[in-house]
């Protein structure tokens, strides 16, 4: 498991850079912002190198009804009720746990639109996750 306090994406269905305009981000948190988990496995492995190396992934699966239309996936947000069973099932006995593998209810969810900012890998401070709309309002002052 990997706790969280939110997460990012970039719209797909949102204009490209091959068309000249950015992608929108968004933020995804939890209503009651309240953290919550991704699932995720992780393995300790030997690079060809010789080096031991420690590594994860997150799960994804297919978006719910609040990411959707941004993305065509979504990381797997473990409900509190299968945190304990995730982390404690037998490795091989992970076939037994896909059916936690699902979109949690977006109900649960809410998201907004971030700072372009957000697009560049360059860019590294809090403006970078301020609501778009707010950033807006704010040019309007000055505009």
């Amino acid at each position: 498991m990997l706790p969280m306090p939110a997460f990012l994406a970039a719209g797909i269905s949102t204009p490209d850079l091959s068309s000249g305009k950015s992608r929108r981000p968004f933020h995804f948190d939890m209503k009651d912002d309240s953290c919550f988990a991704f699932a995720g496995i992780w393995d300790c492995w030997k690079s060809p190198g010789g080096k031991l190396l420690e590594s994860c992934s997150i799960l994804t699966t297919t978006p719910n009804e609040l990411v959707q239309d941004i993305h065509d996936r979504m990381p797997v947000i473990l409900p509190k009720a299968n945190y304990d069973p995730w982390i404690t099932f037998p490795p091989k006995q992970a076939e037994g746990r896909l059916e936690t593998l699902i979109s949690l209810d977006g109900d649960v969810m809410r998201r907004y639109e971030v700072s372009p900012l957000l697009n560049s890998q360059g860019n590294d401070s809090s403006e970078c996750l301020v609501e778009a709309t707010a950033i807006g309002r704010n040019l309007e002052l000055f505009g």
